[in-house]
C-alpha cells in the first residue's frame, strides 16, 4: 500500500481545526517516534524510513513498527508504507538493534487526528505540533493500492482546497530534518 499524503504548514490552524471539527471529532494523542538507521546511514541515503512509534492518548498506548520505502511522488513525498502493531516497545527496539540498526533520532509529535470519509476514501487528517519546530502542520492521508496514487492525491487536493489550504502552504520537509536543524542551532 502507498500512503498518499500531503503535508502543509498552516497559516490559520484554528480555522482549519474548526472546519475539521465539522467532519469528525478529534482524537488527541502524542506520538513518541524513534527512527532507526544503519551506522552508514544507508536507509536515509535510499530515502527509506524505519520507525518505532508509541501512540499515547485517552485510550491508553499502542506501539507501531513502520517501514516506509522510497518516495514515489516527489511533489508530495508519498511513500509505500508497511506498518504493524507490536506488543512491547522495548522488545521491538532490541530486535531492531540486533538486526544492525541504531536509533538515529527521537522526538515527540502532538497530534489531533480526524478520521472521516471523503470521495469514497478513508481519510486521516492530523493537526501536528512538534515542540522543537515552529508552526502547526496538517498531514492529510489515505492508504491506496499502487494504481490509485494519482486519483487519491487528486482527492486529497480537493480536501485541502475545501479546508482553505493553498499550495503555497504545502511542504515536503521531513520532521526528522527539521528537528535535527533545530537541535543544531
Amino acid at each position: 500500500m502507498i500512503e498518499a499524503e500531503y503535508k502543509a504548514r498552516l497559516a490559520d490552524p484554528d480555522r482549519v481545526r474548526g472546519l475539521l471539527n465539522g467532519k469528525a471529532n478529534p482524537d488527541r494523542v502524542s506520538y513518541q517516534d524513534t527512527y532507526f538507521d544503519r551506522e552508514d546511514g544507508s536507509l536515509t541515503s535510499r530515502d527509506q524510513e524505519l520507525r518505532l512509534r508509541t501512540v499515547s492518548g485517552n485510550k491508553g498506548s499502542e506501539h507501531l513498527l513502520t517501514f516506509k520505502d522510497a518516495t514515489v511522488d516527489q511533489e508530495t513525498g508519498s511513500k509505500p508504507e508497511f506498518e504493524t502493531l507490536v506488543g512491547e516497545r522495548e522488545s521491538a527496539e532490541e530486535i531492531i538493534k540486533h538486526l544492525g540498526f541504531r536509533p538515529d533520532i527521537s522526538f515527540t509529535k502532538n497530534c489531533e487526528n480526524y478520521r472521516y470519509a471523503a470521495a469514497g476514501r478513508d481519510v486521516l487528517a492530523t493537526v501536528v505540533t512538534v515542540p522543537e519546530i515552529d508552526g502547526v502542520f496538517l498531514e492529510i492521508e489515505t492508504l491506496v493500492p499502487d494504481g490509485e496514487l494519482d486519483s487519491a492525491l487528486a482527492d486529497l487536493r480537493g480536501e485541502l482546497a475545501e479546508l482553505g489550504i493553498s499550495p503555497d502552504q504545502w511542504t515536503t520537509e521531513l520532521y526528522t530534518d527539521a528537528v535535527r536543524k533545530s537541535r543544531n542551532q
